[in-house]
């Protein structure tokens, strides 16, 4: 039979070195050259390059490459090397930085990864998802030793995310999932919380409660309609769906949202609670029961998800914390070598104005 792929890769490295073809000092090819070139995957080049580091053979330099080692390294400069090699580093790529809960959960990151001895790269997508398999893409070619990704929204996950996954790169992902295909992810329990939530507006007497939401194009928004629809069925009332707002992506990212919701208030002015899936939807709809011809109705109750600083507005509270605290378990198990994928679901708790 005959040698590994890995091993072929090395022994071509190898050969080259030996013939002068890589002197020391000078870099080998990058792990996604090499894939495209041996007709492999990443996670096969990225185990040759790594055999012939363990050995010695090669040095590897955070941001810089992979050199062809000088055999008069001195012990100092070995240790040295050896020493930064033992610091791994993580990749966050992040869809934007508008809310606090963005900045939130990156402070949690931060701080649990520096805990952990990790170093963290950061990468915000801006909520593109050409720009999210850029950046993965780049720092695949970086070699970094772990991901953590909060994908963008979208209808289905990009194939560079798919493509981690199927190579066993450690990596979690934060806030949403992937359907049918286990991983490792961290998220709130959107369907419990939302499903309290409506609950205690169904048990105070409301009726004519309306939903306000994007499109439902992922695990997270798909969970919280979910929690309306059960909260709804588990009090034996019909689902009105006319009460549904559902506002398209790109309506929110041209600044067109709050226009689209005015126009939906204007036609339901007999509604007596709102739920917004997100803060940013909670502040249009507030905006607008607070504005003259807005809603002529009697104002209705609001309610959204996570914390929108508006006055009289009850919330719910995600532990962003606990949710940076987990994912850097879970990737530092990866990084240990255990392989269990699962989802981490972290309790949210239905915060009173009151």
């Amino acid at each position: 039979m005959g040698r590994p792929l890995y091993q072929q890769i090395q022994h071509d490295i190898l050969r080259q070195i030996q013939s002068g073809q890589l002197v020391p000092g000078s870099m080998v090819p990058t792990e996604k050259e090499l894939a495209e070139k041996y007709g492999v995957s990443q996670i096969t080049t990225k185990n040759a390059i790594k055999g012939l580091v363990d050995e010695g053979l090669l040095i590897r330099y955070r941001g810089k490459g992979t050199f062809v080692r000088h055999a008069d390294d001195s012990q100092s400069q070995k240790a040295h090397a050896d020493s930064a090699l033992d610091v791994k580093t993580i990749a966050l790529i992040l869809p934007s930085m508008k809310t606090k809960i963005d900045q939130r959960l990156l402070d949690s990151l931060e701080k649990h990864s520096a805990e952990a001895g990790y170093e963290l790269l950061l990468r915000i997508t801006r909520e593109s998802p050409e720009e999210e398999a850029r950046a993965i893409d780049r720092f695949r070619e970086r070699g970094v030793d772990g991901y953590i990704v909060f994908p963008v929204e979208q209808e289905s996950y990009n194939e560079t995310i798919l493509r981690l996954f199927l190579d066993r790169e450690p990596l979690v992902l934060v806030d949403r999932f992937l359907k049918e295909i286990k991983t490792y992810s961290v998220s709130s329990d959107n369907i419990g919380g939302v499903k309290e939530a409506i609950s205690a507006l169904l048990e105070k007497g409301h009726r004519r409660i309306a939903y306000l939401t994007p499109e439902i194009t992922n695990t997270a928004t798909d969970e919280r309609a979910r929690g309306y629809e059960l909260a709804f069925t588990e009090h034996q009332l019909l689902i009105d769906k006319s009460l549904w707002c559902t506002l398209p992506l790109e309506t929110i990212a041209s600044g067109k949202g709050k226009e689209q919701i005015r126009q939906f208030l204007l036609s339901q002015q007999d509604l007596t609670a709102i739920f917004a899936v997100n803060a940013e939807l909670a502040r249009y709809a507030y905006q607008l029961l607070h504005q003259e011809n807005a809603y002529r109705g009697t104002k209705p109750e609001l309610i959204a998800f996570d914390e929108s600083e508006l006055e009289q507005v009850t919330y719910i509270r995600q532990q962003i914390d606990e949710i940076g605290r987990l994912t850097i378990e879970l990737l530092s198990e990866q990084l240990r070598g255990q392989y269990k994928p699962r989802r981490e679901v972290v309790p949210v708790q239905l915060v009173s104005h009151s």
